[in-house]
């Protein structure tokens, strides 16, 4: 594993360039399955995820070319291999190759998906829904495997508004047969694109944006090409970045009005001046930074995703933060770290924390804990006094695309080092 060396305070200035949306290109990548021929994809952000999951998709006879954020998928030979179940380990996201696997083969075989250890995210949801569609499920272990003739639709309620279930349920029924009203869906600019994309192959979905979805089946889908949304998470770190070191840039490749509005609504409570135009966000220095409850949830309320960087702007905020993460009851564990840095943080249960401030961080030699939490520690390295080394860098590498690369260019004092 690499590590990341970063000497601190930064300031920093110019612009940067956000990649695409890794939780919109997973899914709409395994979309590609449930059809035959060449679809091609731009905006692609190149990251380990999107090269573990590409793997997967040519060890299955697929064939890919990726090149410059540029995807051009050949899924015409697809067959009934089982996904490789090494790689299916290394990232959550592979759960997402069950709905277009069981419907273009009628059965797949896979185990427990990894990725980071943020908490329980079990697979109820998953295998209910496909229950309902007409799937047959079988456990061994942590090995799964679903089996169906033909899937038809249903009227489907979920448990909880899961992301990765709500595109599982959305791509398996697109093909089956009649009608499936899915309810309690998850709304997020990722999902959307997805229902975007499945309806430019010929799908016909509606209720797009809204927590209740018609799916009608079609006979076939076509290949199509697509540009993936940008990444709105990538664009609140930078955010976050510019933010708690007292700096001024421009973010670019971003459309501000696919973003929740309620990122720049607690941006807004922190005191945080930005300007938006049609794509791009500029940040501009803010004299004073105020403390902001955050508490995360499905869209349209903040996403746990950015619950971890925003708390790194809360340790310069004049007062009392309060986190609640009611998600994932791993998801607080960055602020150990935080605190080796000096930071006044108080985790209360696995799901609330209090965050003092301001406080000065200094450098120190800090683990990244998961994908977030890594990205969380760079920017608390950034406005650290004094040489911060990040270890298990490459976990950051799962979601940000040259995010080293991107800090130099923004004037930062940071390197990768083996």
């Amino acid at each position: 594993m690499s590590k990341i060396v970063i000497n601190g305070p930064a300031k920093l200035h110019g612009s940067v360039k956000v990649s695409g949306c890794k939780n919109a290109a997973l899914p709409i990548i395994t979309a590609t399955l449930l059809t035959r021929g060449v679809s091609k994809l731009h905006n692609v952000p190149d990251i380990t995820d999107i090269h573990n999951l590409l793997k997967i998709i040519e060890n299955l006879d697929g064939k890919v070319k990726f090149k410059d954020n540029t995807l051009e998928i050949d899924t015409t030979k697809i067959n009934g291999k089982d996904p490789d179940f090494n790689l299916v380990k290394k990232f959550r996201a592979s759960i997402l190759l069950l709905g277009p696997l069981l419907t273009r083969v009628n059965k797949v075989k896979i185990p427990a998906p990894g990725g980071c250890i943020i908490g329980n995210r079990p697979l109820n949801d998953h295998f209910e829904a496909f229950e309902q569609l007409g799937a047959t499920i079988t456990e061994n272990g942590d090995i799964y495997t679903l089996t169906a003739e033909k899937l038809e639709g249903s009227d489907i309620v979920l448990n909880l508004m899961s992301v990765t279930a709500t595109e599982n349920v959305v791509m398996a029924a697109c093909l089956a047969e009649g009608t499936t009203h899915l309810s309690l869906a998850a709304c997020e600019s990722h999902v959307q694109d997805l229902c975007h994309f499945l309806n430019k192959m010929g799908a016909r979905i509606s209720g797009i944006g809204t927590n209740k979805l018609t799916i009608e089946g079609v006979k076939e889908l076509k290949p199509t090409t697509h540009t993936i949304i940008s990444d709105e998470i990538e664009a609140g770190t930078y955010i976050v970045a510019a933010a708690a070191t007292g700096s001024e840039i421009k973010i670019e490749n971003i459309d501000p009005s696919k973003m929740d509005y309620s990122i720049f609504s607690k941006f807004k409570e922190a005191g945080i001046i930005l300007e938006t135009g049609k794509d791009f966000i500029k940040v501009n220095k803010s004299v004073k930074i105020k403390p902001v409850n955050i508490w995360t949830a499905p869209s349209p309320h903040f996403p746990s995703d950015l619950q971890a960087p925003f708390s790194v702007l809360m340790t310069q905020a004049e007062g009392s933060s309060l986190i609640h993460e009611t998600m994932y009851e791993g998801r607080l564990n960055h602020l150990k770290e935080l605190k080796k840095m000096g930071a006044d943080a108080s985790i209360l249960d696995p799901h609330r924390a209090v965050i003092m401030g301001p406080t000065t961080l200094y450098g120190k030699n800090i683990t990244t804990l998961d994908l977030r939490a890594g990205a969380t520690l760079i920017l608390a390295a950034l406005i650290a006094n004094g040489k911060s080394t990040i270890s298990n860098a490459d976990i950051i590498d799962r979601g940000y695309e040259n995010i080293v690369e991107k800090f130099q260019g923004l004037g930062a004092d940071i390197k990768r080092t083996d």
